[in-house]
């Protein structure tokens, strides 16, 4: 069989009937299962495949039809593939039936086809439900190389990817998943492709697997996972066999693995065992009309693959739905204890049996765990790297030796015990603790010599686990960063691991007591004990002879055996009398319970370990309260509120339900599957509430003029005895009880003509329904787009508002703030009073648009709305229109001419771009534009139309190579003329000659204009010069700068600048900016090449960032020092400082600063923009209502950061940061600034980029934040210049909505994207290690980001290397040198150090850890054809980006590659070690993507400039 064919399991054959159809079927004998060539079929559907824009559908009775209404243009011709949603398998009944009952019967599909997820968001709309289609031909399970199961269902037409099903048959489906992702869980496991170890013991396999699938809300223990997985075992096993048809010969094959062999036969063995026992598991069934199968037979494989065996297939098939419904069925709660309690043991009565007390003590200096890995990022714990850690002891925080059994082996959100930890840390080598060695360590294979690792101290233990089997036990403990395999222990601690070890070996005894046990069921406690006692003292789990000294070791130490239980797999054994027994004479002892609380933890950076003050200390870096103005304060402080109790108890009852509905709810990604992706359209109008009283409506003055139609317009209304007025606001009942009345803001009223009193309203929007939440103030109203016209009878009366507006400036703020204090006291008044609500309004919230606006003109009564004419337009630019004379075109308001250069959509002319990436947009020129079926055009010129264009060629359509070597704007001519739907243009570009284009050239693009001098010829492939007879149309250069440069003229300028571009901001006119947590300055350094902006003062904490910050900007005043003592000293510079709530310590160090630093300290009135990315650490978890938490959040840096905008109130502020800032403490964080920055009178837009979009060489996600003053331009987010295959970057609105400031690139962008061989393929090679700071180039230019990026350097500066050590020096070498190669390329097998000790190649971490992300990259290489990853801080062959080895040198990329990959100029300089260099880096934002916000930034100085001027 072809290597790329796909395994396909035909359904079954029918008898010939006179009602079957004419289509021809394969008779064959098939297996009870169904497969695919994971490993080259590609499916091209993301994870939010289901996720649509509208949810309009259409219904056909055909699938023929159904299969034509979703087709694309890029559908493949020769096989469709569509995706399926709110669906059913049934059989020709109408009864729902599970996927595997197509072995017995014809199955059917009801359900909804949508196109496939390779197309545009518009064509993502198309929606068809089809009832009962098929027949079903095929199932198959795909996705076991990227580890996320994908189902299939083939008909005879097409093949459809399995969504989200209908409600309905969701539990017979998620079952069915479950299966798939258990078969891939041990598909990871067992693969040697996969980086899996056949050689792994069923016990090891089975631990594995159910680590893997901990985390899925399917189930309700781990000891149900495993139960899942043995009872599918055959299922599992014949899956993974039928993989070894498509196998390579040299790749070990399935069937061949004893692993898999003895998984498929353990619920056989299991079931025998119970059964000799007396004790059916499951009891017998009869099959009406087939067959009975007596009681305690199994079915065998054979049995099973046997084709002529109906009814043992029939059969099974009822085994597997009785064993689901089971799993299904609610369960009881015990009422001794809870899944969701864990019982602490009392450190008073395990006393005895430990040593005294000691201290732990040591000479070696030790490492902070958090130096060896980034913290701040909100993970699963179950992702966390795992370690092996040696010659370990634990302790609390005096420092005394404390037993591991006081912690609980549960995460739990209430704990009063603090644990922390020593050792030796190394690569984590899989070896376990044999419970058949007789050491005291009982360590397996246990070394003559010190292990070679690194001296570490632990942040907080958190919770610990025993995993063990019939031949092995191993303890491993966690904390916030990693989980750590125990080895030996310390010879001062042993002792105190020795009664946890023994405790473990008790349990495992009881255990085998019970399995030996033919009555499990009735063998009781006392039982036990008394066979515990009677143990020989030779024996490992020997306690006393004494019964009552057993039965007091046994209870206190219960937990430890408890938990052994709970895993176990057996069910009679989990639910034995013994259990039962045991966990009430523990709650008897009323020992303290802990809640069990599973959740994502937060590595905060902060290690409380006192062994920290023990050590040389790495950074300087503390945690002082932020300095903060009143108004920051209050807003902060007021929702971190400490009084409102009542409240608390409400959000904890809150978070209690959320969790419910989350272990209740099934696939979180599931349920959001049809959520929609981003705000397209303006949202779904509200629908009103009519109302049916009489009631008395008379106008009240003059008719102040008429309506476009000519209806009169009135000023107010006299409704039911309450006054409305144009210019107030109104309450409308909503058609939903579940939301609050909506509030109108009267735009104008009129009388219609048939004589009805009508109102032309705008929504007003709550602040709590808007991207603020609960941060809103909640007598804030927002303007919106939405507006409707309403009967005036239909009102529900009006509400006290006003719109508000007050003078803006660092001026007006002390005025200002006596404003809101007297408002609030007001506001109070008034609610002590029970008065109604005085509402107000000064902004404009626009999901769609993402952001918050200045208020635009509204309330004048004039008949005119702004909302509908801005509907209006959008409509009519969404038309496509073609002029009478068919020479322009119309499309998105854009207009096209014949001779005009576009951008085509590349899905519709090719489908492939440079290597895997995402193709970028086709260069055409229009030629002729042209009506279908007709000559002349129609005379409504509304028919459809189509366009002849000329296609023009990229490099990279030639070869990478013709790419790289070439400029990224050229353009190939070609004779190739292409049909294009008007739909498929996307844009308008320029072609010009070589010497028109724009001068001098910038890096990074910011224009859409390309040259062109070659001719391509696609027929076979060869260049040449244009011929000089070829009377080719360039674009009309319309720069009057380059016009007046050709011609030896400037342009005059009234500005002591002398000549500059007409799209310069002149100097004078920059902004002066200060630049808080200012790192090396890349935001400032991209900033400065836009034109935009002047840095003159920078503040940096690191002593290193701050020197390289001033060596690039050596015009700036650069504070190295905390910004919050550097906000102090500004505050009382300018005799503000009774408005400054700052720590004393931030005063003192205020004080001490020298009169020289004080007198370039900045002033109100001085600053015009403030830049910055604060540090923001993750609080979840706390209580907004806990005295606690708030202190905390007094801590975090964005509150420095928003009150320096609050006090400078600057007229630009952007803020920077991780992309998961959004989401930081449930996007408290995110909503409290947006907030903050509202209050201070700030218009705010928000958004996401990706800084390859715009010429970076690596996949960097930020966030970011805008905020203008109220009389200022609010930027735009800027255009995506360049491809990359990253989807929408969305950020999660109020009501269901999503914004996304820019598109994906997935589907085009004017250029290629930078790849690692442009960035760096002119570098020379180095060793690793290599220190020499300078250098020469050696090779000569050739990309064109190399030219742009060197400039005229000649000497090359910071190449250089991290060394690594010998073992990763070998395991780097070992790296093959091809594309994607990482740790999965290591070869199996042990190396000879120059120590002559002997270490595995491949650490066993990597492959025993790999079911959740496969530690993809990890020890990988940079392919040249691709990017970078993401830039780290520390570049490591384990660290959180492993990709860091250099495609062809065995070495770690240098210090200039990763500057480059960030788009850093080579002139661009770095400070202090190797360390503080790459640490600059990483902490930097690309400049280019700063070049590229600053742009839109001078766009916004320019306009505003342009308006000013305006007559």
């Amino acid at each position: 069989m072809a290597k790329n064919e796909t395994m396909k399991i035909k359904k079954r054959s029918i008898p010939e009937s006179k009602d079957s159809d004419d289509v021809s079927r394969t008779t064959r004998p098939r297996r009870a299962v169904a497969c695919t060539n994971f490993k080259e079929e590609s499916i091209p559907f993301s994870e939010r495949s289901d996720t649509v824009v509208e949810k309009k559908q259409q219904i056909v009775e055909h699938e023929f039809f159904a299969l034509e209404l979703t087709s694309l243009l890029s559908d493949d011709p020769l096989r469709l593939t569509r995706r399926l949603t709110d669906f059913i398998l049934h059989d020709s009944d109408g009864v729902s039936q599970a996927v595997e009952m197509l072995e017995i019967c014809d199955l059917f599909i009801s359900g909804v086809i949508l196109p496939s997820d390779e197309c545009s968001d518009k064509e993502k709309r198309k929606r068809v439900r089809c009832q009962s289609f098929g027949r079903v031909e095929t199932w198959r399970i795909s996705g076991f190389e990227d580890g996320s199961p994908m189902i299939l269902i083939s008909t005879n037409l097409a093949d459809y990817v399995c969504g989200k099903p209908n409600t309905s048959y969701k539990k017979i489906y998620d079952y069915f998943f479950q299966k798939a992702c258990a078969s891939i869980a041990v598909y990871k496991r067992v693969s040697k492709s996969a980086g899996g170890d056949p050689d792994t013991s069923l016990d090891e396999l089975l631990a594995a697997v159910v680590r893997s699938m901990v985390d899925s809300n399917y189930f309700s223990s781990c000891a149900a996972i495993q139960d899942f997985v043995i009872f599918q075992g055959e299922f599992i096993y014949n899956q993974l066999v039928g993989l070894d048809e498509t196998a390579m010969i040299h790749e070990t094959h399935f069937a061949e693995i004893p692993v898999l062999v003895s998984l498929r036969d353990e619920k056989s063995r299991l079931d025998k065992a119970v059964q000799m026992e007396g004790n059916p598991s499951n009891g017998s069934l009869r099959i009406d009309g087939v067959s009975q199968v007596a009681e305690g037979e199994t079915l065998t494989t054979d049995q099973l693959d046997d084709g002529a065996d109906k009814d043992g297939k029939y059969m099974k098939l009822l085994q597997d739905e009785e064993y689901r419904q089971s799993m299904q069925r609610p369960r009881k709660k015990s009422s001794t204890a809870s899944k969701n309690v864990y019982i602490k043991i009392d450190e008073d009565e395990i006393a005895n049996d430990y040593p005294l007390p000691s201290y732990y003590k040591t000479s070696k200096e030790e490492t902070d765990e958090l130096l060896l890995s980034d913290a701040g990022y909100e993970v699963n714990p179950n992702d966390l790297p795992s370690r092996t850690l040696h010659n370990w002891a634990l302790y609390n925080s005096d420092l005394r030796l404390i037993s591991l059994e006081l912690l609980p082996m549960k995460q739990c959100d209430n704990m009063d015990v603090t644990i922390f930890g020593s050792g030796v840390v190394t690569d984590d080598d899989g070896s376990w603790f044999s419970i058949d060695d007789t050491s005291s360590s009982m360590e397996s294979g246990s070394q003559s010599h010190d292990p070679d690792g690194m001296n570490i101290f632990l942040s907080q233990v958190k919770e610990w686990m025993i995993e063990f089997g019939r031949e092995f036990i191993g303890i491993s403990l966690r904390t916030d960063m990693a989980w750590y395999r125990l080895r030996k222990p310390s010879k001062h601690y042993a002792p105190w691991f020795e009664p946890v070890l023994k405790t473990a070996r008790v349990g495992i005894s009881i255990i085998t007591l019970l399995e030996e046990e033919t009555r499990v069921p009735e063998l009781s406690f006392p039982e036990i004990m008394k066979r515990l006692s009677a143990f020989q003292k030779t024996d490992k789990a020997y306690i006393s002879s004494d019964i009552r000294t057993v039965e007091r070791y046994v209870v206190i130490h219960g937990q430890i055996i408890s938990q052994l239980f709970a895993v176990y797999p057996l069910a009679e054994i989990r639910r034995s009398l013994f259990v039962t027994d045991l966990a009430s004479k523990m709650v008897q002892r009323n020992h303290t319970r802990w809640n069990i609380k599973k959740k994502k933890i937060l590595q905060n950076g902060l290690n409380l370990n006192p062994r920290a003050g023990m050590v040389p200390v790495v950074s300087k870096r503390e945690a002082m309260r932020a300095t903060t103005t009143c108004l920051i304060n209050r807003i902060w402080g007021e929702y971190f509120s400490i009084d409102s109790q009542e409240d608390s108890l409400q959000e904890i009852a809150a978070e209690n339900r959320e969790e419910e509905v989350e272990e209740e709810g099934g696939n979180e990604e599931d349920d959001n599957e049809d959520a929609e992706d981003t705000v397209q359209k303006s949202q779904t109008p509200k629908k009103i509430r009519g109302s049916s009283e009489e009631m008395e409506i008379k106008w009240v003055g003059e008719i102040l003029g008429k309506t476009f139609a000519g209806e009169p317009l009135y000023g107010q209304a006299m409704v039911g005895g309450v006054m409305v007025a144009v210019g107030g606001a109104v309450i409308l009942d909503i058609d939903d009880p579940n939301e609050f009345p909506a509030i109108y803001f009267v735009e104008y009223m009129f009388e219609s003509s048939d004589h009805c009193k009508m109102l032309h309203g705008r929504l007003l929007q709550r602040g709590s329904e808007t991207v603020l939440g609960n941060a809103a103030n909640d007598r804030e109203l927002f303007l919106t787009d939405e507006c409707m016209t309403v009967q005036l009878k239909d009102l529900k009366g009006t509400v006290s508002f006003k719109i508000r507006s007050r003078p803006w400036g660092h001026q007006y703020r002390k005025e200002a703030i006596t404003a809101d204090k007297l408002d609030q006291a007001r506001a109070e008044e008034r609610k002590a009073k029970d008065l109604p609500i005085e509402y107000y309004c000064k902004s404009l919230y626009s999901p769609k648009r993402g952001g918050f606006f200045s208020l635009p003109v509204i309330g004048h009564g004039s008949g005119f709305c702004n909302s509908c004419k801005v509907r209006k337009d959008e409509e009519e630019r969404s038309e496509v229109k073609l002029n009478v004379s068919t020479t322009r075109l119309f499309l998105n308001g854009i207009e096209y001419s014949a001779a005009d250069y576009v951008y085509v959509s590349p899905n519709f002319i090719t489908k492939a771009g440079l290597k895997d990436s995402p193709p970028s947009f086709v260069v055409c020129q229009l030629l002729k534009i042209t009506q279908k079926g007709s000559r002349k055009p129609r005379k409504d010129n509304s028919g459809p139309f189509w366009v002849e264009a000329r296609r023009f060629y990229r490099p990279e359509d030639v070869s990478a190579g013709k790419a790289y070597t070439s400029d990224i704007q050229e353009l190939y001519y070609s004779k190739d003329i292409v049909y294009l739907r008007p739909e498929v243009i996307v844009g308008k570009c320029e072609v010009r000659k070589k010497n028109d284009m724009p001068l001098p050239r910038e890096y990074p693009i910011s224009d859409h204009i390309f040259f062109c001098e070659l001719l391509y010829d696609s027929s076979n492939g060869s260049l040449k010069q244009l011929p000089a007879d070829m009377k080719l149309k360039f674009s009309t250069i319309k720069d009057d700068t380059l016009l007046r440069m050709k011609k030896g003229k400037g342009v005059e300028s009234e500005t002591d600048s002398g000549i500059v571009k007409l799209d310069e901001v002149p100097k004078e006119m920059r902004l002066a900016t200060l630049d808080v947590f200012a790192g090396c300055g890349g935001l400032s350094q991209g900033l400065k090449m836009a034109g935009v902006s002047d840095t003159k003062w920078a503040i940096e904490y690191e002593e290193p960032a701050g020197q390289a910050f001033r060596q690039n900007h050596p015009e700036s005043t650069v504070f190295v020092d905390n910004c919050n003592v550097i906000l102090r000293a500004i505050m009382e510079k300018g005799g503000d400082q009774d408005e400054c709530i700052s720590t004393k310590e931030a005063n003192e160090l205020a004080a001490k600063l020298n009169e020289d630093q004080k007198s370039t300290l900045p002033l109100p009135g001085q600053v015009d923009f403030i830049t910055g990315g604060p540090p923001c650490q993750e609080f979840s978890g706390m209580s907004r209502f806990n005295e606690s938490s708030w202190s905390k959040v007094q801590c975090e840096m964005i509150l420095a950061f928003l009150s320096f905008a609050d006090y400078f109130r600057p007229r630009y502020f952007l803020l920077e940061n991780v992309r998961t800032f959004v989401s930081f403490n449930k996007g408290n964080t995110f909503q409290l600034t947006v907030a903050s920055l509202l209050e201070m009178g700030y218009q705010v837009r928000f958004g996401i980029l990706e800084a390859s979009a715009y010429g970076v060489s690596q996949s960097r996600e930020r966030a970011f934040i805008w905020a203008a003053a109220a009389e200022e331009v609010l930027p735009e987010w800027p255009e995506p210049m360049h491809v990359f295959a990253t989807p929408e970057l969305n950020i999660s609105l109020s009501q269901g909505l999503r914004y996304s400031a820019i598109r994906s690139t997935k589907l085009g962008a004017p250029f290629r994207s930078i790849t690692v061989r442009d960035a760096i393929g002119d570098l020379p090679p180095v060793e690793n290690g290599e220190s020499k700071t300078s250098k020469e180039y050696e090779a000569d230019l050739v990309s064109w980001f190399q030219k742009e990026i060197r400039g005229n350097r000649i000497a090359l500066t910071d190449h250089i290397c991290k060394e690594m050590n010998e073992l990763n020096l070998i395991r780097c070498k070992k790296i093959p040198k091809s594309p994607g190669a990482d740790w999965h390329n290591l070869p199996k097998e042990k190396v000879k150090l120059s120590n002559g000790l002997l270490e595995d190649l491949i650490p066993w971490c990597l492959p025993n850890t790999a079911e959740k992300n496969e530690w993809k990259g990890l020890f990988g290489r940079l392919d040249w054809q691709e990017n970078f990853p993401t830039s780290v801080t520390d570049p490591q062959p384990m660290g959180k980006v492993g990709m860091c080895f250099h495609p062809d040198q065995d070495r770690i990329v240098t210090v200039r590659e990763c500057a480059r990959s960030q788009g850093f100029p080579d002139s661009y300089e770095f400070a202090g070690n190797i360390t503080d260099k790459h640490r600059q880096i990483g902490n930097a934002v690309p400049p280019p993507l700063a070049f590229a916000l600053g742009r839109k930034l001078k766009e916004a100085l320019l306009f505003k400039n342009s308006l000013q001027h305006q007559p």
